[in-house]
């Protein structure tokens, strides 16, 4: 078990220096079109076939139209869990309130699929 302090926190050691804990932000230096790369990535590589097959097409039909936001959107979905996810894109119940709205009735659609995996 890996033990962390608390983000921001400052940490003195036996010598005269500290240590500081910063805020990370994987995204802050990263321009849009790396960080829409980098979905792509992830898009095709989630860890169960059926999400790789959903996100990776979609990501493949859209991604050149992504916005800001709309990479905001994504990262924070691929830290959910992949059975939650499935279920949220195929039944359409329960998705949590950050993640309804009009990216997830587009990946409910389905329409962008083809059958061929990467």
């Amino acid at each position: 078990m890996v033990c962390r302090p608390p983000m921001g926190s400052v940490f003195e050691f036996s010598g005269s220096s500290k240590m500081v804990d910063l805020t990370y932000d994987p995204h802050k230096e990263i321009d849009l079109e790396n960080r829409k790369r980098r979905l792509l990535f992830r898009a095709w590589h989630r860890g169960i076939k059926e999400l790789d097959l959903i996100f990776g097409n979609f990501v493949d039909a859209n991604n050149k139209d992504f916005s800001e936001a709309d990479c905001n959107w994504f990262e924070a979905l691929f830290e959910e869990q992949d059975h939650e996810i499935l279920g949220w894109v195929t039944d359409g119940k329960n998705v949590p309130e950050q993640f309804s709205g009009p990216m997830m009735k587009r990946l409910q659609k389905l329409d962008f699929m083809t059958l061929k995996a990467k």
